[in-house]
């Protein structure tokens, strides 16, 4: 039987959203590739995709329905049938229902980006029980916040034109890591004379191979980029014109940046004066000028603004004007997907369900009132991923939380599950996907047949309103039927996309210009079309509607008792061969981690009796756990650094970052502060 070609998307949380290409023969799918027609991916895939069949065929990939034998936590189940699940799981449902709806919760977020397996089916199903809404804040909230309050949306300059820009700022960013098909753009300017500047508390992979490096203290960011305002704006290195024309509050905003001297963001971000200036100076004084912001630098309880006030350095000198200029966190917004016939919010038919933050998922799952009586977890592994995780753990641990798991292994979070369901990975259903991180719509068609008795979990939640006794025609709507509805759109940038065609050629651009610059002539999606120096939105908040510095609440170095007890700034970003808690059961890819580890300053390490390769304990008020020390200069001082999300089971003694990471959340959007967190270090006897 000859081989056939099938294009797919990847449905990973990173921005490049990459076009795949999948060889099957006789029903198995024999090799994966980038799709070498669709400009952005360009023919490559990262290393932990371009071994995506090692994922799908894996032999401890969950092959049917399962249900608890054993204490929760043990991980321990027997076999049943798809029917006595789903009989069970509804059944616990309707009772729940009846009494309460809001005691029943989804628990899901990005383990898939594609609109059918993420955000359809499932929120119909729950919009119409009345359950608990969650509000999905673990990554990209305040970040995306920010950028509404300046910009109006999660918008920004065309990703494809990085390798044009003369000076580049990658801001809380390792693209090498997260960004790759970025990174190659990143190249490629720099091999045309481009600057490249990583602004980070760690010289991560891609830190190290830039221009220059700015290694300020986590969670200062607003500051340097405040600093970087007062010396523009003083020395005139501005472009009036634009400001005029297309930006609202400047004089306000000039006022107020005379606080924000050089000296005072140096001393604030843990830097020299001299780079603060400089950097300002080379950012009024280059164009093209590219700023790639990531989310790192706003999961801190000041996330917010501080994303928001870096927003505004653009239109302070006119980088909107070219293609290459501007600023990207995310280009979700240019897309125009109808998420509302997608979600169905209007099933809900007028109730208002409470609201649980993802963020404060141990609260909820310990102390909220009514309690949280059943879950539904999917492309989630929240005992891994949630912060202050023995929180976490002692709610799932509940006698009394009915737990359903739909994944394609077991996970953290499934070995406390009552019943645990398989799920397909995306080789095996259909999805359609936008992209925070370019300007494509994707197809992705089933290459193979789902393995075992898995299903996707649209199909589950089909099968759930049946059983509940949902009769909406909506709840009858087939995968692709999904797909039509996502693409039915009346935003201009999405005409002419449409199911049948996009499924046949993989991926399609959005209709925007060739050379893009979205906001040269203004027309932001602000109330006032304008770039928003100054924020009505944020005013009628109770926020201050000019940029300010808010600072971290766990600061190393302040005058507080916390900082004395515990004086190290921790971080956790995501090591290389895992995407959040993905990839992370995969023994080629734990190889090539090695094992949990903790990358320490010389200084901090001396001062602490650590040698490189020592255990050490990483602990404060909310837990610990024990790791490898590297003592490589990789962190600034000050800063402690564990490259994650490593599953709890792989670890030394069943901990992981989240054990120390706070509930606490961010300014704007109710974010997860993983990066606002002080600890102390001590070797291990």
């Amino acid at each position: 039987m000859s081989a056939e070609i099938v294009r797919a998307a990847c449905p990973h949380d990173c921005p490049d959203t990459c076009g795949m290409l999948v060889t099957v023969e006789d029903g198995v799918a024999t090799k994966i590739q980038g799709d070498p027609s669709m400009p952005f991916t360009d023919g490559t895939l990262c290393t932990k995709v371009a071994y995506y069949l090692e994922r799908t065929y894996s032999p401890d990939r969950l092959l049917y329905p399962m249900r608890r034998v054993a204490p929760k936590g043990k991980g321990q189940f027997e076999r049943i049938t798809w029917d006595a699940a789903l009989d069970e799981i509804a059944a616990r449902l309707k009772a729940l229902a009846a009494e309460n709806p809001e005691t029943i919760l989804p628990c899901s977020y990005a383990g898939t980006m594609g609109m059918v397996q993420y955000s359809s089916m499932d929120r119909r199903f729950f919009h119409k029980l009345g359950a608990s809404l969650l509000d999905r804040t673990l990554c990209s909230t305040a970040g995306k916040f920010g950028l509404k309050a300046t910009l109006g949306g999660s918008v920004g300059m065309d990703p494809e034109r990085f390798d044009e820009s003369k000076l580049i700022l990658l801001w809380g960013a390792n693209p090498i890591v997260s960004n790759l098909h970025l990174w190659s753009r990143v190249q490629e300017a720099k091999r045309r004379g481009a600057k490249v500047i990583a602004i980070d508390p760690y010289r991560s992979l891609s830190a190290e191979k830039c221009s220059q490096h700015i290694a300020l203290l986590p969670g200062t960011d607003g500051a340097l980029a405040l600093g970087m305002m007062h010396v523009l704006i003083a020395e005139g290195m501005l472009d009036r014109d634009y400001i005029a024309k297309h930006t609202v509050g400047f004089e306000a905003l000039a006022q107020r940046v005379k606080r924000y001297t050089p000296h005072w963001a140096a001393q604030t971000c843990g830097i020299t004066r001299e780079e603060v200036v400089q950097l300002a100076r080379e950012y009024g004084g280059i164009r093209p000028a590219a700023i790639r912001l990531n989310y790192g630098m706003q999961r801190h309880t000041g996330g917010g603004i501080a994303a928001r006030t870096i927003a505004c350095l653009p239109a302070l000198v006119g980088a909107w004007r070219d293609a290459a200029g501007g600023i990207v966190l995310s280009t979700a917004d240019f897309y125009g997907f109808d998420h509302a016939a997608l979600e169905r919010a209007d099933l809900l038919a007028g109730r208002r369900p409470r609201v649980i933050n993802q963020s404060q998922l141990g609260d909820a799952l310990t102390t909220a009132q009514p309690p949280v009586r059943a879950m539904i977890v999917y492309n989630n592994n929240p005992v891994a991923v949630c912060p202050e995780s023995d929180k976490v753990i002692a709610g799932f641990s509940r006698d009394d939380l009915f737990t359903v798991v739909m994944d394609h292994f077991q996970t953290d979070t499934a070995d406390y599950a009552d019943i645990v369901l398989p799920a397909t990975t995306q080789l095996e259903h259909y999805d359609v996907h936008k992209s925070y991180g370019h300007l494509y719509v994707l197809a992705n068609n089933p290459a193979i047949a789902p393995v075992g008795e898995s299903l996707p979990n649209s199909e589950v939640f089909r099968r759930l309103a049946a059983r509940m006794g949902f009769d909406e025609p909506c709840f009858r709507d087939s995968d692709e039927d999904i797909c039509r509805t996502a693409l039915a759109s009346s935003k201009e940038a999405m005409r002419g996309i449409e199911w049948n065609a996009l499924k046949k050629a993989g991926w399609q651009k959005l209709g925007l210009p060739e050379r893009f610059t979205p906001f040269a002539a203004g027309g932001f999606p602000t109330a006032s079309g304008k770039c928003e120096f100054y924020s009505e939105w944020l005013q009628k908040q109770g926020v201050d509607p000019l940029p300010f510095y808010n600072p971290p609440v766990e600061a190393p170095g302040a005058d507080t008792e916390l900082a004395r007890k515990y004086p190290l700034a921790f971080i956790s970003p995501p090591a290389r061969h895992f995407l959040n808690s993905s990839f992370a059961n995969l023994a080629r890819f734990r190889e090539f981690e090695r094992e949990p580890h903790l990358d320490m300053h010389r200084s901090d390490a001396e001062r602490r009796g650590i040698r490189d390769g020592d255990l050490v304990r990483i602990f404060n008020d909310r837990g610990g756990y024990t790791l490898r020390a590297r003592v490589n200069g990789k962190p600034r001082p000050g800063v402690v650094v564990a490259p994650s999300v490593w599953w709890k089971k792989y670890s030394r003694d069943g901990g992981n970052a989240n054990n120390v990471t706070s509930q606490r959340t961010t300014d704007l959007g109710g974010g997860a502060t993983f990066y606002d967190c002080l600890v102390e270090v001590q070797k291990v006897a």
